[in-house]
């Protein structure tokens, strides 16, 4: 048989009977998928992917977007290669011998090698593609070559490393000689006239194809395969057709399987931002605005955006209430026109403000001209599918009939779904973690590398994000600078070494220094890669502060002189905030003011409730202490006693605050929770008051914060911001927040002088750990750019493979946020009958019987994924006491969630009729109880 006929027998897929899964029913000619494959591949390049990929895989190419869809192609067209190899053939015994009596041979007995499982096709065909571009068409087999051929090497989530691409040429028998090269070879002769022939290939042959690029195109050649090897979109031969007479590939059967096929998927047009001409005009129409209320730094955010040579990174710092979020999105939607970016990821620190955010996004994406309806949206976190608002795209994504949605913009894409595959959505609105993870060595991370580089991403809080997390920031901000990936960081206000590690970080990947930002920047403050900055005065007056300092006793525990002060600051009525460093202190503050003021005059808010009592709580909040107007029934006197939990996001406003002592920076974030909005006030607190306390002694050398928020934050931060407040009697908002927040991060070392050796001892304490957390996040954290001739091979190993799936240890699911993260657990309650049911307080489907083998109806799962729960970090941690929780919850486990997917593999935490449970086991001994009103309570045994 000849050398043609040879490789059109090669095998690439096989389908099996649905009733009977031993039985191959259906198969596919290698041939036929690498067509697939390349039809679709070009259409991604012609009609999906982001004009701004395009122009930056040009870049490496001479500029040329039509030579970026012969790359695609032909990359796509041999990705499989390695299929016609001994290895991948004798996984199918039937296909193998028809292949074998057409002189492929394939002995029976590779099927057991220990090795045959290393010898994987991709790295196969790896291999064979590096030596053919060298040897048959010439290119720098240490350049273009290894590069081109490393994409191939990828194509299943992860390149490979010299130990891999050793064993396919030391084990010939496994890749396959003679026959097998003559057949690789006519694969790879195929492909090449499929583009145009040798000529053609041969311009790429001293391209340097980057890494970034590298990235990029892999990706693409993953979707086009996943798409390709749909068999609902392409179809599979009867295995009958797998005797006859060898055919070459059909030019219009191909056209016809892909245009079938491509119409089948409906993927979502590209969306082309408008120019934004008129800034102030555009605002108006954006978000409902009288045109003269635009605030200074929205119209400076967006020139900055405008002003900028060529699209980059835009940082704008501006106290709480300035409109930071429409800014950023304007600016957004100002560099999309610019750039080509064809959607945008809003990425925020928690769930929490994630949802509330989605909804704004959606809202401005429906004044968006010319958005289509179909444009595609993901909400971007792990109980998405909670969201009633998210739910509503989601079925619409399901039945794709979108003409009758009034005015309503995006679906929740079919296919676009998931943790791979969903962030490749046009605007994706998610927790910062899912930026992240695009720093973190893991499978498939070239898809979301795709799925940022050709959007505007908006990262909201930045100051908010620890050391370890600002280690995958920075990365990935390195990245998305060599992908030229506008960027809008938002903050209330940023540590000048901050801001100016953030900025290097993104001019690092983009291929130019940073020019070091001299003196002060101003404050509101914009600033924008290549120009310098563009300071902007606050909106409104400047509001004074009053700043008081209370002493409690921590030897005691005493909250007699808390509540003093509540009670005379709250003589007239008025709603007043108490906010404490951690969970514990807040609930036996909450305790005490209950017994006080009375149940109805007291709210608990922290991170220890349901997420559907949380959800409750956050509206709860708003309706009573958000802005002004329709909906907004404000008490006229009530105490909320709430962690760090209202420091962020939530737009509610109190008359009089007490606070324990925080790092400076979110003191002042607490005290924007102060008179935020224009209303009237009790006359006692016309003027807002802010009142310090959870220090030991204010009288101390140094004053010392208590041993709680010591844990939290780490004493160094804190005796900075104690230099900085203690005797102070005035804070001035916004003109004081810039200066105090460079004088807690930066130098000099402030405070009287009596303090700074134990200031020092700190700081020296303080920088030890930050060594240490480094070194932590570095362990997987994904290299930088590399050199020109840089290959992806070894680009993510020793990594932590799929980083979104679920672990066998829960404790290690969040790999980009430090050890610290707790439990998640699913609370149900026990009947008297051994059974279990929703729990007895929740709002909606309390008490409800959950079957305990059969499969949870859908509604019931999503009630009870509502009820997750995070257990206390002491309970969670990397040592036998969290090893016995988890052992502890393990022995909670019930079939019927193993088979709806939203409950398989959580954690269950089963109470009893009194709300209360004990987890025993190995070290671990406690009990905890859940109050509906004062969250979950714990004490170890």
């Amino acid at each position: 048989m000849s050398e043609a006929e040879a490789w059109l027998s090669v095998w690439a897929k096989t389908g099996r009977d649905p009733l009977d899964t031993t039985a191959v029913t259906h198969w596919l000619p290698l041939h036929q998928h690498l067509a697939d494959t390349a039809g679709v591949a070009g259409l991604l390049v012609d009609r999906w992917m982001s004009p701004q990929v395009l122009v930056r895989l040009a870049r490496d190419l001479d500029g040329d977007v039509a030579e970026v869809r012969r790359l695609v192609t032909w990359l796509a067209a041999v990705h499989d290669v390695g299929k016609a190899s001994p290895a991948f053939a004798v996984q199918n015994d039937h296909l193998a011998d028809m292949m074998r009596d057409r002189g492929l041979a394939a002995p029976p007995g590779l099927k057991n090698d220990p090795q045959r499982s290393r010898a994987r096709h991709e790295y196969v065909g790896q291999h064979a593609v590096r030596r053919w571009l060298a040897d048959e068409l010439g290119f720098n087999f240490r350049g273009a070559a290894a590069q081109l051929a490393g994409v191939v090497g990828a194509h299943h989530g992860v390149p490979s490393t010299p130990s891999d691409i050793a064993l396919v040429r030391e084990r010939s028998d496994l890749a396959g000689r003679g026959e097998w090269e003559q057949a690789r070879a006519a694969v790879l002769r195929w492909a090449t006239d499929l583009v145009g022939g040798p000529a053609a290939m041969k311009r790429f042959a001293d391209a340097t194809i980057s890494r970034p690029s590298q990235v990029l195109l892999t990706a693409v050649v993953i979707l086009a395969d996943w798409i390709a090897s749909n068999d609902e979109l392409f179809r599979l031969d009867p295995l009958h057709t797998a005797h006859e007479p060898p055919r070459r590939p059909d030019p219009d059967r191909t056209a016809a399987r892909v245009a079938a096929g491509w119409k089948e998927l409906e993927l979502p047009p590209r969306w082309a931002a408008r120019p934004v001409d008129d800034v102030r005009a555009t605002f108006a129409a954006r978000f409902c605005r009288d045109p003269a209320t635009v605030r200074p730094v929205q119209v400076a955010a967006v020139e900055a955006a405008l002003a900028q040579e060529r699209p980059g990174l835009v940082v704008v710092e501006a106290p709480m209430g300035e409109g930071k979020t429409e800014a950023a999105l304007l600016a957004a939607e100002a560099l999309a026109a610019r750039s080509g970016a064809d959607g945008c990821f809003v990425a925020l620190p928690t769930r929490a403000t994630t949802d509330a955010m989605f909804g704004r996004v959606l809202a401005w994406m429906r004044t968006l001209p010319d958005l289509a309806v179909d444009t595609s949206v993901m909400l971007a976190h792990g109980t998405a599918s909670l969201n009633d608002e998210y739910r509503g795209l989601l079925w619409r994504g399901r039945v794709r009939d979108v003409g009758d949605c009034g005015d309503e913009a995006g679906i929740a894409h079919h296919w676009l779904r998931g943790r791979k595959k969903g962030p490749l959505a046009q605007f994706v609105i998610g927790t910062v973690d899912q930026v992240l993870v695009a720093g973190l060595k893991s499978r498939h991370l070239m898809l979301r590398h795709l799925a940022l580089a050709g959007k505007v991403v908006v990262i909201d809080e930045v100051h908010a994000y620890d050391v370890y997390m600002s280690s995958y920031l920075d990365r990935v901000l390195h990245w998305l600078g060599s992908y030229g990936t506008p960027v809008v960081l938002l903050s209330a206000t940023l540590p000048a070494a901050r801001r100016a590690e953030l900025v290097a970080a993104y001019d690092s990947g983009r291929g130019g220094g940073s020019a070091p930002l001299l003196g002060d920047p101003g404050y509101p403050v914009v600033l924008a890669s290549g120009s310098p900055p563009r300071p902007a005065p606050a909106s409104g007056t400047p509001r004074p502060v009053v700043l008081e300092h209370l002493a409690e006793d921590p030897e005691l525990d005493d909250l007699d002189a808390l509540v003093k002060t509540l009670r005379a600051g709250l003589a007239d009525n008025g709603c007043a905030v108490v906010v404490r460093n951690t969970v514990a202190r807040v609930q036996k503050t909450a305790d005490r003011l209950v017994a006080e003021f009375g149940e109805d005059h007291v709210t608990v808010a922290h991170s220890r409730f349901l997420a559907c009592d949380r959800a409750r709580l956050d509206a709860e909040l708003l309706r009573r202490f958000g802005p002004p107007g329709h909906g907004t029934e404000r008490p006229p006197l009530h105490v909320v006693v709430a962690s760090q939990v209202v420091e962020q996001s939530l737009d509610v406003d109190f008359d009089l605050m007490i606070t324990d002592l925080a790092p400076v920076d979110l003191v002042l974030q607490r005290m924007g929770r102060l008179h935020r909005h224009a209303r009237p006030r009790p006359p006692a607190l016309e003027q807002p008051r802010c009142v310090l306390t959870g220090v030991e002694d204010w009288a101390g050398v140094p004053v010392r914060a208590i041993a709680g928020s010591r844990r939290v934050y780490g004493e160094h931060v804190l005796l900075r911001a104690a230099a900085l407040l203690t005797g102070r009697e005035r804070v001035t908002l916004p003109i004081d927040i810039a200066p105090l927040v460079q004088a807690g991060y930066g130098e000099p070392i402030p405070g009287p002088t009596e303090w700074h050796d134990a200031m020092r001892a700190a700081q020296q304490t303080h920088e030890l750990e930050i060594v240490r957390r480094r070194a932590k996040a570095a362990e997987f954290l994904l290299g930088e750019v590399g050199r020109p001739k840089a290959t992806l091979d070894a680009w993510v190993r020793a990594g932590v493979g799929d980083t979104d799936a679920d672990t066998e240890d829960p404790r290690r699911t969040g790999q980009v946020r430090d050890g610290a993260e707790s439990v998640e657990v699913l609370v149900v309650q026990r009947d008297r009958d051994g059974g279990i049911l929703t729990p007895d307080w929740i709002p909606k489907d309390a008490g409800v019987q959950i079957p305990l083998d059969e499969q949870v109806p859908g509604d019931l799962a999503r009630t009870i994924a509502a009820c997750a729960l995070r257990l206390p970090v002491g309970m969670s941690q990397l040592n036998p006491v969290g090893d016995g929780v988890i052992r502890a919850l393990e022995q909670n486990h019930y079939a019927s969630f193993d088979r709806s997917p939203l409950l398989s593999g959580q954690l269950v935490l089963v109470l009893d009729g009194d709300r209360t449970a004990e987890l025993r086991h190995g070290a671990a001994a406690f009990r905890v109880t859940y109050d509906p009103g004062r969250g979950l309570l714990h004490e170890q045994l």
